[in-house]
């Protein structure tokens, strides 16, 4: 089949290079019953090519499925897909099929793949080697035919040295890959894609399609699309139901355009740069608290040499007492004198005045300072987090995921790992 006559018929836009051998590819393996992975960024159209290869395979007759692993929460995922048996779990009232049993002969599409739990990936691995699976709650093996093709918009292989994806499920998916180009990349097309849309919703509204003036059309080539052709396609709806002129310049576009590009507003360590992402959502934790435990540490030798040398003491708190007033610039009083500076360092030698209070530990004291250490639990900082996210937000999880900087599907997680109520 012709190149052009596929793009005809599921109404794909462009003629890169990029774009052409990614959909040669997918027309080469739709003949076949390999696994496949399809790459590339959120918004690029990674489904349209899982539907291309389902039309142009021998199973087009039979049932085609798309899946949002990531849509999908991680306790009821196996049942989703598996199916459950009845008393399962709490709520499995009947026995239930799942996508891998009623998709028999067909194809089933698993969207953010990446986003999958480690304990499906190993229940996916054993279907796409033996083609069989057992459903949630039995015991009894069961077949089936379904041919995997699954995408996401992450790099998988480093997911697997990051223990967070199965290196033999990625091995296995990856039979062949293919890479949707994103719209940037293939700027040729992106007025193409424009013109397409706005005809469209000028049909959709009853109404003239708009027109871009030259300095529009560098404006719109010019500009980055993070969103791809769905933030594309939202820019020409815009434009078409809200510009007040059909032709479209530069300043105009300009106004429906993001002013910025959205930045990650975590905090990060001084001298990181790039705005490179944590592994995964506790390091950011281990890092804000890492200086906490510095300073917990050097209090912990100081009592130690006061244990030691308990004439020494005097001189610790009159040095505690002036580096916790200086840390929050408050001034230190002494008799009638007040001043705003520390001593640089704690020594033996530094002697208090006679307003100085002494500070006398016992060893119960002492171990209880010991234990400061083990009591910064990192598990315990993230739940408290947690807890007031969803309270400053009233309860929503979207709003308190995208504060936290995690996704939702992992808020959820850890909601049920901490046994967090709804706020």
């Amino acid at each position: 089949m012709e190149l052009q006559s596929i793009k005809n018929r599921f109404g794909i836009i462009g003629n890169s290079p990029s774009l052409n051998h990614a959909l040669n590819t997918a027309v080469q393996v739709a003949s076949t019953d390999l696994s496949v992975l399809i790459v590339g960024e959120s918004g690029v159209g990674k489904e349209v090519f899982s539907q291309i290869i389902h039309a142009l395979s021998a199973r087009k007759h039979n049932s085609f499925i798309a899946v949002n692993c990531g849509a999908i929460p991680e306790g009821t995922i196996d049942s989703e897909l598996f199916g459950h048996e009845k008393g399962a779990f709490t709520g499995a009232v009947d026995s239930r099929k799942g996508y891998f049993e009623t998709v028999n002969g067909g194809t089933i599409f698993l969207d953010e793949i990446g986003e999958m739990p480690l304990g499906t990936q190993a229940r996916l691995l054993r279907v796409l080697e033996t083609g069989e699976f057992i459903r949630v709650g039995s015991s009894k093996v069961q077949k089936t035919d379904v041919r995997v093709i699954a995408a996401t918009n992450r790099e998988l292989l480093e997911f697997t040295q990051k223990g967070r994806f199965r290196e033999d499920l990625y091995y296995r998916l990856s039979t062949v890959p293919i890479r949707v180009p994103s719209l940037r990349d293939r700027k040729e097309d992106i007025y193409l894609l424009f013109r397409k849309f706005v005809v469209d919703f000028a049909e959709r509204y009853k109404t003239q399609p708009v027109q871009l003036q030259e300095d529009a059309k560098q404006l719109l080539t010019q500009y980055t699309f993070p969103g791809n052709v769905r933030e594309l396609k939202n820019l020409a709806e815009q434009l078409s139901v809200l510009s007040t002129n059909q032709q479209v310049t530069a300043i105009e576009l300009s106004k429906f355009l993001p002013k910025h590009q959205e930045k990650n507003n975590l905090p990060v360590l001084a001298g990181q740069t790039g705005g490179a992402e944590f592994a995964n959502e506790r390091e950011l934790l281990y890092k804000l608290f890492f200086d906490m435990k510095k300073d917990v540490t050097e209090l912990k030798k100081m009592f130690l040499e006061i244990l030691q040398n308990p004439s020494i003491a005097p001189a610790a708190a009159q040095y505690t007492q002036h580096s916790l007033l200086s840390d929050l610039s408050l001034p230190v009083t002494h008799g009638d004198a007040v001043t705003h500076s520390a001593p640089a360092a704690y020594n033996s030698s530094y002697v208090p005045n006679e307003s100085s209070a002494a500070v006398i530990l016992t060893h119960d004291e002492l171990h209880q300072h010991e234990e400061v250490e083990e009591s910064l639990n990192i598990m315990d900082k993230e739940k408290e987090l947690i807890i007031k996210a969803l309270r400053k937000h009233k309860g929503k999880r979207r709003d308190a995921s995208i504060d936290l900087g995690i996704s939702e599907r992992t808020l959820y997680r850890k909601l049920k790992e901490y046994d967090i109520e709804n706020l």
